[in-house]
């Protein structure tokens, strides 16, 4: 599982026109799914997630969690994150996930990101063709795999 990390002022994903989520100052983060995920990399990647101290301080220190700063959420499954360039100018995707696997495995990370940080989040819809807007604040913006945890 790959998640990128964006710090934003604010941040929305649009379909067909119609804003489907929206935050304000917090976290919009690109999910991608391997067919390998489990239970274990959501709740690893989540507990990561919440607790990565990204955000600023008193003194413009990056020393403050989403959870420290009561920051918003948007979620976006992106299947790309697992495009494999090695060969070729076509990427492959044959890491990402069938959606028969993703859609319960993101539904999933989304019930553990709402449960531990213990209110609801802003998403997109998995499989929809969406416009994401955001304002990247810093810019601060990590990548982290849950099959990287060493």
């Amino acid at each position: 599982m790959i998640a990128v990390i964006q710090r934003v002022s604010e941040a929305s994903v649009t379909i067909e026109r119609h804003i489907k989520g929206q935050i304000g100052k917090g976290l919009m983060i690109l999910l991608g799914i391997e067919g390998e995920d489990n239970q274990e990399d959501i709740d690893w990647l989540v507990r990561k997630i919440l607790n990565l101290r990204i955000f600023n301080d008193e003194d413009g220190v990056m020393n403050k969690s989403l959870l420290d700063v009561q920051g918003e959420i948007l979620l976006i499954s992106q299947f790309t994150l697992h495009a494999s360039t090695k060969k070729g100018n076509r990427p492959s995707y044959i890491k990402a996930a069938k959606p028969e696997i993703a859609v319960p495995m993101y539904n999933s990370f989304i019930k553990a990101i709402v449960r531990e940080l213990k209110r609801d989040i802003q998403t997109g819809e998995f499989g929809a063709d969406m416009k994401v807007s955001l304002v990247n604040d810093g810019p601060v913006t990590i990548i982290i795999d849950s099959k990287d945890k060493k």
